[in-house]
């Protein structure tokens, strides 16, 4: 029989499954027992996480809840009791209370963050990864219930924890070389008992298996008839500043981390840890070594998610940040945190910081992120912003954070896969992607995305002109014209000067006083004019209003010491022709009236409020908005419904039916530096502070916005292939230069405007290997692919006739 605890330090020394294999097959005694008591657990264990930075996120989740639960049990409360928290958060608050608010400060966030440790070994391409937790560990008696059980639901009534299904930790086993090696060591954290270890693998089918079995199994090893023990004080197993008491260690060995995500702990494996842990309830710590890599002076960091980042490097990459808030009486509470980031930082051009904020802060092309208790459980691309959003310059410089912890768990239920790595295929699915649009669609986020359009808006050249002059001599047939017609409304092309144009005078800009912020607000109003305190909200209708404060922008979204704004009916008073004029049960808003609150914007406090079709017109309801703080500000304020009108209704109703072509878009021009004879020109830099990166191999950029509406094509008159081409023709004189310039120009934009007609009428879906392409970037890549040079040098006359036959 071996000794337990040399053969514990064995296999924790090893560094490869190959040491693993060797130490296991010079051992007698070892009897293997399948995982969770069950040998057909192949399809739970490999059908769970598709990544292997998700699998690990299982595991440090695991910590997570273990730690939280030791914390519990340390103050003397039962988990499962009335008496434990509600909340990940308001264990959070409980178990933490004196040290929490300080984990924004490095030294407390580090001392925190070394409770639960990741410490790196072996290979650089498929290292060995021990995860230390000093949670409330196991006894070894109890390990076949807890750390070695599936599907038992073990934390499926405790409110406070991630884990529910006991199964999420087995996750990373098939990442964990061929083999699938994964140690497992732990003692209960008051001490009592031995510790007590195993090892986890696929079980190796024999010849005679391999002809009478389908798939094979997980399976741990048992000495005696029992989980292996020994006695010990403490254990040297590398941890940073300390050594093994009590908790849990697992070694994953040869484990498969992806391309992109290898190196150093707290290099690149952590900003893909980031990505997953948003906002985890605690720090963790990564720990590499000097014999993996001698040269990298940072072998040791904290890691604290991916919000905590964004706010530490906010000054140098984020250009705003803000949150809206919905209460929605079907879904329950949904809020949405937007960043949106600078396209252009330090002195480096709009593609080279588009590549560090995707090296940085969108994983995988993750731009929509959604969250239970600050673990990422699924999300979408940055196709959402392009189609969903139709905010086509944003769609490389916005990240959404999207906390569902508070939505109702019955909707919840439907949106999240149990493995917690993707949403579902649902109805449910459908509606939560319709509620982000909609609560991000207006307000805050639509003010900036037309401030950064407006920065771009410069004089172009009249569609209308170029299609007149480019149709006298040459008739476009029936067909082409009916192409064109489904995409843009073509008007009659009238002679110039036949229509008076309307000159519309400059409106006086408003010289506003600049916003001196407070931390802490020192008032709270209503905005409603002429001192009115009731407000008409018409039913089934949302209607918003402002507050004016002095708190600054992000009092609730910062990490230190947030502030809030509660929302509460006071008084209920049903119409009298329906219900009489008593007062009605006083209710939360949310069965009431659906809720929508924004981050504070330069003293302004916008809310959103919708009736549900609890309340009936003429219904009247007293409410209280109370925005909190050191000293908490209330205001008090009376809603009252009101009849829809009926024909802003139905003019609404028929356009969102039916939604009219839109107009021939604009072309403008571009150049690298403005020229004497167009002032009003735009440049590439202007274009590149627009998120729009533009250089001598780019030779037009299609504004499209949602794929559903051209509004611009921006045409670079500094092209290579323009340049190219004009001094192929050897030397030209200036209205030589002025035709080839124009021939390019309408080469270019009329061919743009018809790949995009086709393209969109014929419905096609654009896909890279990579992923989805959306329609702009398509047509752009056409351009820069030789096809423009293949328009200038066919001859656009003979190609544009060839069209019209």
């Amino acid at each position: 029989m071996p000794d337990s605890e040399s053969f514990f330090a064995a296999l924790r020394k090893a560094d490869a499954e190959d040491s693993v294999d060797s130490i296991i097959s010079n051992q007698d005694g070892l009897q293997w027992h399948p995982l969770g008591g069950n040998q057909n657990n192949y399809g739970v264990i490999e059908n769970q996480q598709a990544s292997p930075i998700g699998s690990l996120i299982e595991k440090l989740t695991n910590s997570i809840d273990a730690t939280l639960m030791k914390k519990c049990f340390e103050l003397g409360i039962d988990p499962r009791s009335i008496s434990a928290p509600r909340t990940m958060q308001a264990a959070i608050e409980q178990f933490f209370e004196s040290t929490y608010r300080l984990w924004h400060l490095g030294p407390p966030r580090k001392e925190q963050a070394r409770e639960i440790q990741i410490i790196a070994s072996g290979s650089k391409k498929s290292p060995c990864l021990t995860i230390y937790d000093n949670g409330e560990g196991q006894h070894p008696d109890d390990f076949e219930d807890t750390l070695l059980s599936l599907l038992r639901g073990n934390k499926n009534d405790i409110p406070f924890v991630q884990g529910k299904y006991n199964m999420g930790g087995t996750g990373a086993i098939v990442f964990c070389g061929t083999k699938r090696y994964q140690l497992i060591g732990s003692r209960r954290f008051d001490g009592t008992g031995n510790f007590g270890f195993t090892l986890v693998r696929k079980h190796p089918l024999s010849e005679e298996e391999r002809n009478t079995v389908k798939n094979t199994w997980y399976e741990y090893f048992k000495i005696d008839g029992q989980i292996p023990r020994f006695p010990i004080t403490e254990l040297d197993i590398g941890l940073s500043e300390r050594k093994f008491v009590t908790g849990t260690i697992l070694k994953l060995y040869d484990y498969e981390l992806p391309q992109g995500t290898r190196g150093a702990l707290p290099q690149e494996p952590r900003r893909a840890i980031d990505q997953f842990l948003f906002e985890p309830a605690l720090p963790i710590y990564l720990v590499d070594s000097k014999t993996r890599y001698p040269n990298n002076k940072v072998l040791e960091g904290d890691c604290f998610g991916l919000k905590r980042r964004i706010e530490h490097d906010e000054n140098k990459y984020v250009e705003d940040h803000f949150t809206e808030v919905l209460d929605d009486h079907l879904l329950g509470k949904l809020k949405a945190t937007c960043y949106i980031f600078k396209s252009r930082v330090e002195g480096r051009s709009v593609k080279e910081t588009r590549d560090i904020l995707r090296r940085e802060y969108f994983h995988d092309n993750r731009a929509v992120l959604f969250s239970m208790n600050g673990q990422i459980q699924g999300h979408y691309t940055s196709e959402f912003i392009s189609r969903a959003l139709k905010m086509q310059l944003l769609k490389n410089h916005l990240l959404i954070h999207v906390d569902c912890t508070s939505l109702s768990m019955e909707f919840r239920q439907e949106l999240f896969m149990a493995s917690r790595d993707r949403l579902k295929k649902s109805p449910e699915t459908d509606a939560l992607r319709k509620k982000v649009a909609e609560l991000l669609k207006t307000g805050r986020l639509a003010d900036i995305y037309k401030k950064r359009k407006n920065s771009i808006s410069v004089e172009g050249g009249d569609a209308k002109d170029l299609l007149k002059a480019f149709s006298k001599n040459l008739p476009f047939n029936k067909e082409l014209m009916n192409l064109l017609n489904q995409t843009f409304k073509i008007d009659r092309v009238e002679e110039k000067g036949s229509k008076k144009d309307k000159v519309k005078k400059p409106k006086p800009e408003k010289i506003q006083k600049p916003f001196d912020p407070k931390r802490y607000p020192s008032f709270f109003n209503l905005q409603t004019g002429k001192g009115r305190n009731t407000i008409q909200v018409q039913s089934g209708k949302n209607k918003t209003i402002q507050f004016t404060t002095d708190v600054e922008n992000h009092y609730f979204t910062r990490s230190d010491d947030p502030g809030d704004l509660q929302i509460s009916i006071l008084t209920h008073k049903r119409n009298e022709s329906t219900g009489g004029d008593q007062k009605g049960e006083v209710a939360e808003p949310d069965t009431l009236l659906d809720v929508q609150t924004s981050s504070p914007s330069d003293g302004t406090i916008r809310i959103g409020l919708s009736p549900t079709e609890d309340l009936q017109i003429g219904d009247e309801v007293e409410v209280e908005a109370r925005l909190g703080g050191p000293r908490d500000l209330g205001c008090l304020f009376w809603i009252k419904i009101i009849e829809p009108e009926k024909k802003k209704a139905e003019v609404a109703k028929e356009s969102e039916d039916k939604e009219p072509p839109m107009g021939l878009p604009e072309y403008k021009l571009v150049y690298k530096s403005i020229p004497e004879e167009n002032q009003a020109a735009v440049t590439w830099d202007k274009l590149e502070e627009a998120g729009i990166s533009i250089d001598y191999d780019v030779v037009m950029h299609p504004h499209v916005d949602g794929e559903t509406q051209m509004e611009a094509v921006y045409i670079n008159m500094d092209s290579r292939v323009l340049r190219s081409y004009i001094s192929k023709q050897g030397g030209v004189s200036v209205e030589q230069k002025e035709l080839a310039e124009k021939k390019y120009i309408s080469s270019v934009y009329f061919h743009t405007i018809f790949l995009y007609s086709i393209t969109r009428n014929k419905k096609y879906l654009l896909h890279k290997e990579n992923g989805p392409v959306d329609l702009g970037e398509y047509l752009q890549d056409i351009f820069s692919s030789y096809y423009s040079e293949f328009l200038l040098n066919f001859g656009t006359d003979q190609l544009m006739a060839s069209l019209a036959d």
